[in-house]
């Protein structure tokens, strides 16, 4: 009955980043500019009460969330098209602030249930960035730009990259984008929450 009370997704959703659409077709900022992951997967839409405890794992170490979130996304996600699980990395500065990564965590219970090889050091952030949510969404896209690095070779590896919530997209749009340069095939984004316009 719980889970019953948090606030679903529309059911017309672009299938490439998720933001609400008409009919469930491409929204007009994939066809403009489309971003380099193939899809979004997300359980819930970002408001209350998600956004409070999407908030008490980040800030509240509440990581029991984790581990919620984590079997719910395996249990929505298809195993078969996925052969490489990768958690949008924090910078080292903000993990030791936080001591923990959110998307990590989650990503930990995701691939045990999917049986998914789960690789958290494939993709680093290699420059510290003032946080998103204080930045209007016209910039969001040039703060993460160059904020990440891959150290491998992912030559045709299907990707589900793993966060827990997507607001403008920027972060992974950029994310996807340095994962394709090293060779990634598929790029699948799954999130626990997305924020919709």
């Amino acid at each position: 009955p719980c889970t019953a009370d948090l606030p679903p997704l529309p059911a017309t959703l672009c299938p490439q980043c998720g933001e609400e659409t008409t009919l469930g077709e491409r929204c007009g900022a994939c066809l403009k500019d489309p971003p380099a992951f193939a899809r979004t997967i997300a359980l819930f839409r970002y408001e209350f009460p998600v956004d409070r405890l999407i908030q008490a794992l980040k800030y509240g170490h509440q990581l029991a969330l984790a581990a919620w979130l984590g079997r719910r996304l395996g249990e929505r996600v298809a195993a078969a098209d996925h052969d490489l699980l990768l958690p949008l990395p924090l910078h080292p500065s903000r993990l030791r602030t936080r001591g923990f990564n959110q998307s990590l965590e989650i990503a930990r219970v995701t691939s045990k249930k999917l049986g998914i090889p789960l690789n958290p050091g494939i993709l680093t952030r290699i420059r510290a960035t003032p946080p998103q949510a204080g930045l209007p969404l016209k910039e969001r896209g040039r703060n993460v730009r160059g904020a990440f690095e891959c150290g491998g070779d992912l030559a045709g590896r299907r990707i589900l990259l793993i966060d827990d919530v997507m607001t403008s997209g920027s972060t992974l749009r950029e994310a996807a984008r340095i994962l394709k340069l090293h060779g990634a095939g598929q790029i699948t984004v799954a999130v626990a929450a997305r924020a919709l316009r």
